[in-house]
């Protein structure tokens, strides 16, 4: 009975009759015979065992219990139309996921990112920013697509690689380079520069305490700028308020990290189109 009741077709006849005020015209607005639209009719009132129609007047009109049903009967099928298109019409072509470094993300990729999801709206991209050595391991582990990482060298298995230059960075303002111990601004523990950076300061000797730690590369430059300590970063982020420390300054020698592209066999049309985007993006801008 209730799956009678609230049977969309029997509903839209009901709708369309008190639209049109007339069997014959909401026949025609539903494609179907004006006898077919009187037997919907009637199967709908036998469920709700009552009268929704005035039938005695010359323009049809709903009863009182047809106007409260009526409210109801727009909502089930505006909902009924909403799951059809979710379900059926905006059916995804699938996932593609894809691993960023962080300040890639922010600072890169956005306008190719936008792009992409227009051009494929059917696919829903996944996007994961985060440190090198765990965007990597999650590679490894199948969680991405498509993998752009920083890393130290090459690997066989990469589509291709672009060398990313580092550099010591001090405030321009307030350096901190003659402090001792030398205070430092880091990643966290596992970043691919904050294991250079200690690393190279070991070697040489130096003392040094981590002064400002972050995840965000806005927040490294920023505190590096405000004289918190010295980082070592790539090149192409150096800001107005960084100075970069050169030979002179008694800092050891930096062999610079690689950006790799990754890509996973067996990728879709859209999967092969964003990797072949972000190879010419590195290609053409690599650092």
């Amino acid at each position: 009975m209730v799956k009678c009741m609230f049977d969309p077709v029997l509903l839209r006849s009901f709708v369309a009759v008190v639209d049109c005020g007339n069997f014959t015209r909401a026949a025609e607005r539903l494609h179907v015979t004006q006898s077919t639209v009187s037997q919907q009719i009637r199967r709908l009132e036998a469920a709700v065992t009552c009268q929704l129609l005035d039938r005695d007047l010359r323009r049809v009109v709903a009863t009182a219990e047809g106007e409260r049903l009526l409210a109801y009967a727009r909502r089930i099928l505006a909902l009924h139309e909403e799951a059809a298109d979710v379900l059926i019409n905006q059916q995804s072509d699938g996932v593609l996921r894809l691993g960023v470094p962080e300040d890639f993300a922010a600072e890169r990729l956005m306008p190719l990112l936008s792009a992409f999801v227009v051009a494929y709206p059917r696919v829903r991209l996944e996007v994961t920013s985060g440190l090198g050595p765990q965007l990597q391991r999650q590679y490894r582990a199948g969680e991405f697509d498509v993998l752009l990482v920083k890393q130290m060298g090459d690997t066989d298995d990469c589509v291709a690689s672009w060398p990313e230059p580092l550099c010591w960075v001090d405030s321009r303002c307030t350096p901190s380079l003659e402090r001792d111990p030398l205070p430092l601004v880091a990643f966290p523990v596992g970043g691919l520069y904050r294991n250079e950076m200690l690393h190279h300061l070991e070697v040489g000797g130096w003392r040094w305490r981590i002064g400002y730690s972050s995840a965000s590369l806005a927040s490294v430059c920023s505190a590096v700028a405000a004289g918190l300590g010295i980082s070592l970063l790539p090149q192409r982020v150096v800001q107005s308020g960084h100075v970069v420390l050169g030979d002179d300054s008694g800092l050891p020698g930096v062999q610079g990290v690689r950006l790799a592209l990754y890509g996973r066999s067996g990728l879709g049309a859209a999967g092969q189109t964003l990797q072949q985007q972000l190879l010419d993006l590195c290609a053409n801008n690599p650092s």
